[in-house]
């Protein structure tokens, strides 16, 4: 007798993990591939939160916290949108989460039901549509356009057909680093309390900027679901500690839905994570270096061919329109990865229904692989031109 499987699991892969895992498979052979396709901060984390990881490691037991984090960190945290935001947080609606993904899954569980609609934009993080196909939620793709810079307008929200009961909206995005100013992110809140819609805002690359400011919802609507992580900004994506802000008709929700998936947030990471706080002069020169590695890949990717990109205010992306190449990114990902030794991302992963067109390439490494990433995409053009 064949067992059931449920169908839960049937949703799209992240295929950006599936780029990763070929790409290491060929630098097991001796490939050395040049990594464009994950969203990993190719610096460490800050000195201070190792240091403060080696001495917790050796002298604190480290066992299970609070579901909704130490309440150190809870105050760091709500300090930190004092001194970056200038809005007032009380540290009882901070909820320090496994990572990021944790805050997606608690949200989506605690404000959505199972045949709920959520609107969200495409192209965008894949793991949004996905997590919420598999909770009985349905995903409704927003197809953004490039004079909007890629992000949802009440314009485009006001086109849905039937009810709308979320929102998800990620400034910077992933994967084309556009953001929302002050003025639409205030239009966005505005349409939203008025027709009824949750807002969960992605700010998970606040602090990655160029020339632009960083907003978060939360100083529009006090009701919006917050998410943020140690991942980016910090360069701490194996530490896997992300936070969210809530509102407090959810916390009750939240802090039960954690306790039985999660129990706790890791506590190594949550005692280190203070000092992520007082290293900003660090990440400060890590925001440098990710803005010279977009200056080369602006600079550079158009001589390989690359020449119609998206608007990167922020993140470490450059979303590249390559219509005029292929229309089949996954296959033109394939081949730039076994011909140029490159991994980049397929639009696919983001846009199921115009990423065909598109390629993502991440600028989080180092600046010599970004040069040697370039000099190879140029060679290859050449040669298969």
């Amino acid at each position: 007798m064949t067992l059931k499987i449920s169908s839960r699991g049937q949703i799209d892969p992240f295929i950006v993990m599936d780029v990763m895992r070929d790409a290491n498979a060929l630098d097991a052979t001796g490939a050395n591939i040049v990594h464009l396709e994950v969203g990993q901060p190719g610096t460490p984390a800050p000195e201070r939160v190792r240091e403060a990881a080696a001495a917790a490691a050796l002298s604190e037991r480290l066992g299970y916290t609070d579901a909704m984090g130490i309440v150190p960190l809870r105050e760091r945290i709500a300090r930190h949108y004092r001194d970056f935001y200038d809005v007032e947080v009380d540290p009882a609606g901070v909820v320090v989460t496994t990572g990021s993904s944790g805050s997606f899954l608690l949200s989506f569980l605690a404000a959505f039901d199972e045949g709920d609609r959520v609107a969200l934009a495409a192209p965008g993080y894949p793991a949004y549509r996905n997590i919420l196909s598999a909770l009985g939620v349905e995903p409704v793709v927003v197809e953004t356009r490039l004079e909007d810079r890629f992000q949802p307008t009440p314009e485009l929200l006001g086109q849905v057909e039937g009810r709308i009961d979320g929102l998800i909206v990620a400034s910077p995005s992933n994967p084309t680093g556009t953001m929302i100013d002050r003025a639409g992110m205030d239009e966005l809140t505005q349409y939203c309390r008025k027709n009824g819609i949750r807002l969960i805002s992605d700010e998970i690359y606040h602090g990655i900027t160029y020339g632009h400011e960083s907003v978060t919802a939360l100083s529009f609507d006090p009701n919006a679901l917050i998410i943020n992580s140690f991942s980016k900004y910090f360069s701490m994506t194996g530490w896997r500690l992300g936070w969210m802000i809530v509102p407090p008709d959810m916390l009750r929700s939240i802090e039960c839905l954690a306790q039985n998936l999660f129990i706790s947030p890791p506590s190594l990471s949550q005692v280190a994570a203070m000092a992520a706080f007082d290293s900003l002069d660090e990440l400060r020169e890590n925001v440098v270096r990710y803005a010279k590695n977009r200056e080369i890949l602006l600079a550079e990717l158009p001589k390989a061919g690359f020449d119609r990109l998206a608007p990167a205010d922020g993140a470490f992306y450059i979303y590249a329109d390559v219509g005029e190449l292929t229309n089949d990114s996954a296959e033109f990902c394939r081949r730039m990865l076994t011909e140029a030794q490159v991994a980049a991302t397929p639009g696919l992963d983001f846009d199921p229904y115009r990423g065909n067109a598109y390629v993502r390439f991440s600028f989080a490494g180092s600046e010599d692989d970004i040069i040697r990433g370039v000099q190879r995409l140029k060679d290859w053009r050449i040669n298969t031109s």
